[in-house]
């Protein structure tokens, strides 16, 4: 669970940023869009795949 202190003299449109700010680092606002559809596991699949070859990439360089 994500939370944000209030900064002294902080306006509510800074917190709200930089709570948005966490969600983005967390990934929950990754993990919101791609549950929001359904996938169908030859797509599931193939994203993981994708995703493992960038990961081999970059850690060869």
């Amino acid at each position: 669970m994500l939370r944000v202190k209030v900064r002294s003299n902080e306006s509510i449109e800074q917190m709200v940023r930089r709570f948005k700010k966490l969600c983005e680092k967390e990934g929950l606002t990754r993990d919101i869009k791609r549950t929001s559809y359904y996938e169908k596991p030859s797509e599931r699949r193939r994203r993981r795949i994708r995703k493992s070859i960038k990961r081999i990439a970059r850690e060869q360089s």
